[in-house]
């Protein structure tokens, strides 16, 4: 990895991507929740991606690594209803 991408990663106030062993998706997916969970329980993978310039199926596909690397917020497949929704809570 760069030392360039790292520095945008950490500048965007996502976690290093070192530190918690995800990739520069996952760390920007963690800090799109972390930045919304007081605001908001409730996530669809559609709308994490319209908001990261992501796929659904990209959210979806690294949200569990991203479920197991969070300590500060709890995240839980909740539904899937035109498309799946995640429970995240800080």
């Amino acid at each position: 990895m760069s030392t360039v991408h790292s520095d945008a990663v950490a500048e965007q106030g996502v976690v290093s991507v070192e530190s918690d062993g995800l990739s520069a998706k996952q760390a920007r997916i963690l800090g799109y929740l972390r930045e919304n969970a007081a605001d908001r329980t409730y996530f669809k993978s559609r709308l994490i991606a319209d908001d990261l310039g992501l796929s659904a199926k990209e959210v979806g596909a690294n949200m569990g690594a991203v479920a197991e690397a969070a300590t500060d917020v709890d995240v839980e497949k909740w539904g899937y209803s035109s498309g799946t929704t995640w429970m995240v809570t800080a």
